[in-house]
């Protein structure tokens, strides 16, 4: 092998060095962190050596030292803190090289730790002006969702571009399985912030996730099972919520087992308190008074018997409040709740203060969404029917309107780390 294609050999052997450092960072999740940390500052040595090991007339041009100068500070930035060598050496790359790429977004990606987030974006926007670039689309994507936690004035706009971005790395590559996932985390970000609770969003957000999955690189991302698992919770699909955090905590520890613990033990609850207050004596006295309730007439009265799956358009449902179930989560929150023929069900609302409805109240709920669920978890079965409201205007309390200082926005962010 001659001189110049033992160099360029050792060139490609420091790229494909640093692609592996990334593809760890990214995919390898042992139970102790610290072992990640020990391998990432082993493959980063390693990488550094190679490139150390280039001879300097190989990297005297200004393309070349431009190369040089990306791929250090890329290493170096591999950790999940702001190294301030990793921000030098990739400023240095996009001097002596304006067009690299993916120079600005690493120098992106590094300003972004420390902080500078209006740089950072500066940094994407200039990366994308050499030419479209799926990743750089996902990378700014992921940005603005984080620039929206801290911009409550126009979060919904924010978002909203999020989501532009997010579809547009699609139209680049429909196969590839990161944008999707991007779009999906949008969506679902989307729900929480717009304070809309727009079911539609959740549907997006899944069906989203679901592409994703088709491509078997993103198998091993474990936030996507989390971020999956999380729609399916709101969704109220708590079987497919339950495996979802299950597999993610398999595949990153880190993403422990709590979520799992906690819709266990909140189904649990509401199982008990359905078993025995389904024949409470006072829902006798109590279900009398809630048959002359007047209604609108643009509704049709319906027990929940009498609801279809899905959307109830123009029906409404007049119940009473039994208990209002506690659990670990903010939102939803759970009543259980019986209706005129004393038959008891599970209430869901999003969107308002938990004090706005008590124990006792009348309740009016307009054009429900009905559910029978039925789960199975480690052996142990849950059946029960379910009603979901996601805006506080299907909701009359005692027959009035909610007031508007009960509704709320949640700042949840799907999860996704830089």
């Amino acid at each position: 092998m001659s001189r110049q294609e033992e160099d360029e050999d050792t060139w490609a052997k420091a790229t494909t060095a640093t692609e592996l450092l990334y593809n760890h960072r990214d995919t390898y999740f042992p139970p102790n962190p610290a072992d990640k940390t020990t391998r990432l500052l082993f493959e980063s040595d390693f990488a550094l050596k190679l490139l150390d090991s280039i001879p300097p007339d190989q990297r005297k041009s200004p393309l070349q030292r431009a190369t040089y100068e990306y791929l250090i500070g890329k290493i170096l930035d591999v950790v999940p803190e702001y190294k301030k060598e990793a921000e030098d050496h990739l400023s240095k790359a996009v001097k002596l090289n304006p067009s690299l790429g993916d120079a600005w977004l690493c120098l992106g990606n590094c300003i972004w730790k420390k902080g500078d987030l209006i740089s950072a974006k500066n940094c994407y926007n200039l990366a994308l002006s050499k030419g479209p670039n799926k990743n750089i689309l996902c990378q700014l994507s992921m940005l603005e969702r984080k620039m929206a936690q801290g911009s409550p004035e126009n979060q919904t706009e924010i978002v909203n571009e999020s989501i532009q971005h997010a579809k547009e790395a699609i139209t680049l590559d429909v196969k590839d399985g990161n944008s999707w996932y991007n779009l999906g985390n949008a969506c679902l970000t989307s729900f929480f912030v717009t304070g809309s609770w727009d079911h539609s969003k959740l549907l997006q957000s899944l069906k989203a996730y679901q592409n994703a999955e088709k491509d078997e690189r993103m198998k091993l991302n474990p936030d996507l099972y989390f971020n999956c698992a999380t729609v399916n919770k709101y969704l109220e699909n708590y079987e497919r919520a339950l495996s979802g955090f299950e597999a993610a905590a398999l595949k990153d520890p880190s993403l422990n087992a709590i979520e799992v613990n906690n819709m266990v033990n909140l189904l649990d609850k509401l199982d008990n308190l359905l078993r025995s207050h389904t024949r409470a004596k006072r829902l006798v006295s109590w279900a009398s008074s809630l048959a002359a309730v007047n209604l609108n007439s643009s509704y049709k009265r319906a027990t929940i018997d009498l609801l279809s799956e899905g959307l109830n358009k123009a029906v409404a449902v007049v119940g009473k409040v039994l208990f209002f179930v506690k659990h670990e989560n903010v939102t939803p929150l759970y009543y259980l709740v019986f209706d005129s023929n004393q038959v008891c069900f599970v209430l869901s609302l999003y969107g308002i203060h938990n004090d706005a409805i008590k124990e006792g109240d009348q309740l009016i709920l307009l054009e429900p969404y009905y559910r029978f669920v039925d789960v199975e978890w480690k052996g142990k079965g849950y059946k029960f029917k379910s009603i979901r409201v996601d805006f506080s205007e299907q909701v009359l309390v005692n027959g009035k309107a909610l007031p508007s200082h009960q509704a709320i926005r949640l700042s949840i962010y799907a999860q996704h780390k830089p």
